[in-house]
């Protein structure tokens, strides 16, 4: 008989739970190459050619109208008469407070509101000009979100998360299509040249997704695009020489280190760089518009020039080929109404109003909208209570956008509020939800975009949330599957 000792059995136990052990970690490792081996499968794009889309779109590009601050649902689009009945007296249920100086004592708008359109949409004195194209929006009053910081409340609009690290919607949509000029950039970016809203180029980051995709700023005052011409007139030909032997430069130590995004997106930006020196300037110059469509953007207007450029330079880049245009208004929060909703929302009304409501008018007489998704959205809403005597708080429970063209329903109001309009309560839409619709119009499965990322596969409503689906209600045709 085999006499085993202690010290013995226990190597060969040792032995023994090592094989377990091996196994596992063989079959863990096995389990990553395969995943590994099925992310490969996705393409990885690093340039800005066309791409085919799942199905046949009815829109091929987007103009983003960023209202930075949080506009007031319930002073520009979703009246609440209880607001005036009980004014004063304290929200039943209790509001989330945010902010100091809120108190629980419902606040009735200062704003009188009227009925437009064949729709009956209801638009508050604040937006004189929105009120006359109402019939060609369409409204969602059921919006909600998941922050009431502006920046967290930024990044889940563009992003589907409230903290940074993920790509845009802007970022998304230009690597999953690459965009028709490829003279222009996929996806530019057109803010207030004074400042930069709260996140800056946060805004407009690729994060994860490759360098090429990130917005492109193009400025309204001065040269259009920095650095793009050089500060000294070079003798024809010497430019292209030299880009010419950077590129076999930029090529041979990309060819050492493949897979580096940052250096493939540097080669691409140069070539872009030179071609758009021959493009840009042409589709930038707003000297060849008519004055009566100067006029209409309100160019003549110092209160309103600043934002009508921005929104007339949209349109002429949709209408050059760009992919995505994003438009933000004013630095900082200007539509953040914490002491005084009146003053504040008469000042960024009458800045924004005006050339909004053109650039709808304008893209609908040159035949654009329907191909082009325009959308108005801020990052949350604000409460029916008081902050400050005359002033609301933030409010990530309701808050109205509108969209205009590529196949959204015209003069469409969607969703519901509450009595007070401070929670969404029916047809609730979120912000994923959203941007899957955004994505659908532009002929994309948003689960079908993707990017593999340690391990994982990315997709511009974020694997981690469940139920992000096509709001199919705000579409003129049927969602394809």
């Amino acid at each position: 008989m085999l006499q085993i000792n202690r010290r013995n059995m226990l190597g060969l136990s040792g032995f023994g739970l090592g094989q377990i052990a091996l196994a596992q970690l063989l079959g863990a490792s096995r389990a990553i190459a395969t995943e590994r081996q099925a992310t490969s499968l996705v393409p990885i794009y690093s340039n800005l050619k066309p791409r085919p889309t799942h199905f046949p779109p009815p829109a091929t590009s987007v103009i983003q109208l960023i209202q930075n601050g949080g506009p007031s649902q319930m002073d520009l689009f979703d009246p609440k008469p209880l607001l005036t009945k009980m004014a004063g007296q304290p929200h039943p249920d209790g509001v989330e407070i945010h902010q100091p100086n809120n108190t629980n004592a419902l606040l009735p708008s200062p704003l009188k509101f009227s009925k437009f359109g064949e729709c009956g949409m209801d638009v508050s004195e604040a937006l004189p000009h929105c009120s006359s194209i109402v019939d060609d929006l369409c409204f969602v009053r059921s919006m909600h979100t998941e922050h009431n910081n502006h920046l967290e409340g930024l990044n889940m609009l563009l992003t589907c998360k409230i903290f940074p690290g993920r790509p845009v919607m802007g970022a998304w949509i230009s690597y999953a299509l690459g965009t028709e000029n490829q003279n222009l950039p996929a996806y530019v970016v057109l803010r207030d040249p004074d400042g930069y809203t709260v996140g800056s180029k946060q805004l407009w980051a690729n994060a994860y997704l490759p360098a090429l995709y990130q917005g492109v700023e193009f400025s309204t005052r001065g040269a259009p695009i920095h650095h793009l011409d050089p500060a000294t007139p070079l003798p024809v030909g010497v430019q292209r020489a030299n880009l010419d032997f950077l590129k076999k430069l930029n090529s041979a130590h990309l060819s050492k280190r493949p897979g580096e995004s940052e250096l493939d997106a540097r080669i691409e930006n140069f070539e872009l760089a030179a071609r758009m020196q021959l493009e840009a300037p042409s589709v930038l110059d707003l000297s060849g518009e008519t004055e009566a469509t100067r006029k209409s953007y309100g160019l003549d207007n110092p209160a309103t020039a600043k934002y009508g450029t921005r929104c007339l330079m949209a349109r002429r880049l949709v209408e050059s080929g760009v992919r995505f245009v994003q438009v933000t208004t004013s630095p900082g929060q200007p539509w953040d109404h914490h002491n005084d909703i009146k003053k504040g929302m008469d000042d960024i009304a009458t800045a924004t109003d005006q050339g909004a409501t053109a650039l709808i008018k304008d893209l609908k007489e040159r035949g654009l909208l329907e191909s082009t998704i325009v959308m108005w959205a801020g990052e949350f809403g604000r409460l029916p209570t008081t902050q400050n005597g005359k002033g609301r708080d933030h409010n990530r429970n309701a808050f109205t956008m509108w969209f205009a063209g590529g196949g959204f329903k015209p003069g469409l109001i969607y969703g519901e509020t509450d009595e007070f309009g401070y929670k969404s309560i029916v047809n609730r839409v979120s912000v994923p939800d959203m941007i899957a619709t955004v994505c659908h119009q532009l002929g994309l499965d948003h689960q079908q975009v993707q990017f593999p990322l340690e391990g994982r596969l990315e997709t511009p409503t974020d694997v981690t949330v469940t139920g992000a689906k096509v709001v199919g209600d705000l579409l003129t045709s049927d969602v394809r599957t």
